[in-house]
């Protein structure tokens, strides 16, 4: 029989048996209670981070953040589609601001928020890729823990919002001509009725009294008679023809006769042709579907491309413009053969404040609110063209389906 020896172990062997005499486990358990407390707390922060950068990126302005020393620290994802290369991480505040100088304290935005200053300002830039833009900036400093600054920037592009506020400018001032306009056609038209009441008065009395026509002094009479009466109603034409263009749109959509909406603008082109030596050729096609449309705005539109198409010509040349239906669309066409466009300029042109002309002679702006009415009736403007042989401009609408 085997005698099994029973041996007391006291709570000190127990614990040295154990290795909690020297404190490993007991320092084992603290380190994993700490490991876990660090997991939750990063856990915790990477759910924050996650929060916060969907925050700034849900942002519809660009949004950088630069470093105390004026560097991009962190972007949106709007910044890249604005200025892709400016605010790459690590890039300078000069390389967006003020490239053409090292430092510029007066009047950085970034900067001046590194000094503690919140800053609202506007800047653009020209670039070939966009043309001209115009941006609001919106600095603000962010104080470090160590006592130092650095600067949230927004980035906002205002482009659409300044062309918006030309054309309304622009409009108000064709309203002004409205109102001028239909004053002085209230002065002119009552003259003009009385001269062509007063020839055709005349006319019928040669015609009537055999006296007056037989008298071969007086031959010539009844033919300068007619030209009295057909340019008196030709002037009352053009005055009602400015009328209609310089009305004030309320933006009301109705079937539109694009015929007679053409023939209105060139009543009051064709004595810029005549000066000119600008010969117009029309091919207009009967009975052309009708579309729905803003009659004001379609005037801008034409009188727009027809301004240009004689601007375009140096001494004599020709415009053309024409209409036909092509199924679900009605095509109107104007060319001319002026300068034409150059090849580097023709993706721009649509682009607001682009312009070739000398300053004073046009802000851009003409092309670029044709571009967004033709747009706005859903059609579809095109440009073809060779430098120093002239232009084609296609604009498409769709015709009523009433």
């Amino acid at each position: 029989m085997v005698e099994v020896k029973r041996t007391h172990i006291d709570e000190e062997s127990l614990d040295r048996l154990l290795g909690l005499g020297s404190s490993k486990m007991g320092f084992y358990a603290e380190v994993k209670q700490k490991i876990q407390e660090l997991e939750a707390a990063n856990q915790g922060l990477r759910a924050k981070s996650s929060e916060l950068q969907a925050v700034f990126d849900s942002i519809g302005d660009g949004v950088a953040i630069y470093d105390s020393t004026g560097h991009v620290q962190h972007r949106n994802h709007i910044c890249p589609r604005l200025f892709p290369r400016e605010t790459i991480v690590g890039s300078s505040c000069g390389r967006l601001f003020h490239p053409e100088h090292p430092l510029s304290p007066a009047h950085c935005p970034v900067e001046r928020a590194l000094a503690g200053e919140s800053v609202e300002m506007s800047f653009t830039t020209t670039k070939e890729s966009t043309g001209q833009r115009y941006f609001d900036v919106t600095a603000t400093p962010i104080e470090d823990s160590g006592g130092g600054n650095r600067a949230l920037i927004f980035l906002r592009d205002v482009t659409e919002k300044r062309l918006q506020e030309l054309q309304l400018l622009q409009a108000e001032k064709m309203s002004s001509i409205g109102l001028l306009a239909a004053g002085v056609a209230h002065e002119i038209n009552n003259p003009l009725t009385s001269v062509a009441g007063y020839a055709e008065a005349l006319l019928r009395r040669f015609r009537d009294e055999a006296a007056l026509r037989d008298d071969p002094r007086l031959d010539v009479f009844p033919k300068y008679l007619d030209v009295i009466i057909r340019e008196s109603y030709r002037c009352k034409g053009i005055i009602d023809c400015l009328l209609s263009f310089s009305r004030k749109s309320d933006g009301t959509m109705e079937n539109v006769d694009m015929n007679l909406i053409l023939r209105e603008v060139l009543e009051l082109v064709r004595h810029k042709s005549r000066y000119e030596k600008v010969e117009i050729r029309e091919e207009l096609q009967p009975d052309l579907p009708l579309v729905r449309g803003d009659a004001a705005g379609l005037r801008q539109v034409f009188m727009n491309l027809l301004i240009n198409a004689h601007q375009a010509i140096k001494g004599t040349g020709t415009v053309e413009i024409s209409t036909r239906g092509d199924g679900p669309v009605v095509l109107i066409q104007v060319k001319d053969t002026g300068c034409g466009i150059h090849p580097d300029h023709l993706e721009h042109i649509w682009e607001p404040f682009f312009t070739t002309k000398s300053v004073g002679q046009g802000l851009g702006l003409g092309l670029a609110v044709t571009f967004n009415i033709v747009k706005r009736h859903g059609g579809e403007i095109k440009v073809e063209s060779l430098k120093g042989e002239g232009t084609v401009f296609t604009v498409s609408l769709p015709i009523c389906q009433e």
